[in-house]
């Protein structure tokens, strides 16, 4: 039995040639995409997906041509919050068919190629306990593929949903170097904002990636009866934070229990209800977006 040590060069995989050539259908793939906007946190159950489904509805009511790519391999939700679930996928010649979701957002996500609904993704190991030494390669290479292999077509707007922790942006980082920027989100919770400065702190100082703000999300409860706010978490730190760090500020969101259900139910809130106060905050929240892509 043979040990790495005793494998010259790849051990015939042409690891690097499979490599370089799907780096090539990337670029392909990416060159009808306009603006590819990362959303992410760092730390988990701050809304970022609720958030990323919202600012796609709201990017595709405008006219827009707009893409979602869940690369949260192992706690994946667009599909079924943009209604996308269940979707038949379909491959060709030259590419795989994203899902077509509410405003006729294209969506891709594993949970679109599982058995059935709410299956966990297993990786394919001798024993599960030994997978996590590999896990990480085999999640990037999913994604590369998604990336390569989807056949997005023109889009104004390719949103990318990742995952919880500090380590996921440098992954997309490597696979699609033309990001647009980032839009990174948290909550007034102070542990929160301490793993999000984390996260900034990786975006600007280490990868040096153009970040386009950050969101405070869940800010505070407004009242349906009497119309008053108030505060779910002690205020004025999140803005505190963004100027730590020199982003901008992007404000608040406040919590609205009809956002999670119009999740649940596949529907868009920002254009069901435009006239509640979180959804003329994410409606401008796109619109800054927008202004700093263009």
């Amino acid at each position: 039995m043979k040990t790495y040590k005793d494998i010259v060069g790849d051990g015939g995989s042409d690891m690097v040639g499979q490599i370089t050539e799907q780096a090539g259908r990337v670029q392909q793939r990416m060159a009808t995409v306009k603006h590819i906007v990362a959303i992410m946190s760092g730390k988990g159950g701050v809304g970022k997906s609720s958030l990323t489904v919202n600012l796609a509805a709201a990017m595709a009511d405008r006219g827009m041509q707009v893409g979602i790519l869940d690369a949260d391999i192992n706690g994946a939700s667009v599909a079924r919050m943009t209604g996308a679930g269940g979707h038949q996928m379909a491959g060709g010649e030259t590419g795989i068919k994203p899902a077509t979701g509410h405003h006729g957002v294209k969506v891709m996500s594993i949970d679109l190629w599982l058995d059935e609904a709410g299956s966990p993704v297993v990786w394919d190991a001798p024993t599960q306990k030994d997978a996590f030494t590999w896990r990480g390669m085999v999640e990037a290479a999913t994604l590369r593929e998604f990336i390569s292999d989807t056949e997005w077509g023109e889009l104004d707007y390719l949103f990318i949903d990742l995952p919880p922790g500090t380590d996921k942006l440098p992954n997309m980082v490597d696979l699609l170097p033309q990001l647009s920027g980032t839009v990174i989100v948290t909550i007034p919770s102070a542990v929160s904002q301490f793993v999000v400065g984390k996260s900034i702190r990786m975006a600007t100082e280490l990868l040096q990636t153009p970040v386009i703000g950050l969101v405070e999300n869940m800010s505070a409860y407004v009242c349906e009866k009497c119309g008053k706010e108030e505060a779910l978490f002690p205020s004025g730190h999140v803005a505190k934070l963004a100027e730590t760090h020199q982003v901008p500020y992007l404000g608040k969101i406040p919590f609205d229990p009809r956002i999670a259900m119009a999740a649940d139910n596949a529907r868009a809130f920002v254009t069901e209800h435009k006239e509640t106060p979180a959804a003329k905050a994410l409606l401008n929240l796109a619109e800054r977006i927008g202004d700093f892509v263009s």
